[in-house]
């Protein structure tokens, strides 16, 4: 049996006359669509759209399929989003994927209400540091930074991802705080080395004028985690560059403090991932709706922005 995104890729074209324009209605990329389409005549054997740089046009035999899926299609989509729904009530396993530091602090605390809103979903939530692939997986959502958006694959914004320089109170008395970036060197550094590269990571760091300076801290440390990091520093063992989100509780209690507070690292956006809006299990969209909602209720993205010093 043909696959629904390959007919849906093909309709969509079809109708407006331009993979581009199926791709931007579908929340998918020109290449997925073509892609989709090309897998379809190649199962049917026939070849269904006339290509040109400028133009997209039906084939006789496009057209002759066009008609006689194009209503069953609609049937189809809908038969669908009923089923995934659950009658309109979010149920069934929800499995998402969320870095273990920000997603113990930030968003477990979320799960209570959640599920007291929808208690029909089961949540399967695995704690890792990794991009995973969502479709490939089975994930039905994911939280982090930095991720590739492969075809598909929707990404909501929830705060930016800001690093800052952080050290307890401890272990800054006696010694004279540097006023830039470059003064860190001096410093004892808590870094973490990457379990993908095998290096450590060095960061760039700027103020709200946009100057740029390096933060190029010494390896008095080295550990695997950004929680481990955060430990160290809290023990008074050196400085550390970390994430806003990883270190907020332990800022608001005072056991770290900024150091260089007027200078941040942006490291792009914290985001929720998920698959294409098109039929979004009921499940799925609860849960990025219940994430970004309380992330604007709590001012989160305000509270993680490191360029507010």
């Amino acid at each position: 049996m043909e696959s629904l995104a390959n007919l849906e890729a093909f309709v969509r074209s079809a109708e407006h006359g331009s993979f581009s324009e199926a791709a931007r209605r579908l929340s998918l990329t020109p290449a997925a669509i073509s892609r989709n389409v090309a897998m379809l005549e190649r199962n049917l054997g026939v070849r269904l759209f006339h290509r040109s740089t400028r133009k997209l046009t039906l084939t006789e035999a496009g057209e002759t399929f066009r008609s006689g899926i194009a209503n069953n299609l609609e049937g189809l989509q809908a038969a669908i989003a009923g089923i995934s729904a659950g009658g309109g009530e979010p149920v069934g396993t929800l499995k998402i994927s969320l870095p273990p530091t920000f997603g113990m602090a930030h968003i477990l605390p979320l799960l209570p209400g959640f599920l007291a809103r929808y208690p029909l979903v089961r949540p399967e939530w695995h704690f890792e540091n990794r991009q995973v692939d969502l479709v490939a997986e089975g994930y039905d959502a994911a939280i982090g930074g930095g991720f590739e958006l492969s075809p598909g694959v929707v990404a909501r914004t929830l705060a930016p991802a800001h690093v800052i320089a952080v050290a307890s109170p401890a272990y800054l008395q006696g010694r004279l705080p540097p006023a830039e970036p470059a003064g860190l060197a001096s410093l004892d550094g808590i870094v973490m080395r990457s379990l993908q590269t095998g290096r450590i990571r060095h960061w760039t760091m700027r103020d709200a004028t946009g100057r740029e300076e390096a933060a190029l801290l010494r390896d008095s440390i080295v550990v695997s985690d950004p929680s481990a990091m955060r430990e160290a520093a809290i023990l008074g063992l050196g400085v550390a560059l970390l994430a806003v989100p990883d270190v907020r509780p332990a800022l608001d209690k005072g056991d770290l403090v900024r150091v260089v507070p007027r200078w941040y690292t942006d490291a792009g956006a914290i985001s929720v991932y998920y698959g294409s809006r098109t039929l979004l299990p009921a499940k799925t969209r609860a849960f990025v709706d219940w994430v970004i909602d309380a992330f604007k209720a709590q001012r989160l993205a305000e509270r993680f922005a490191g360029s507010l010093g």
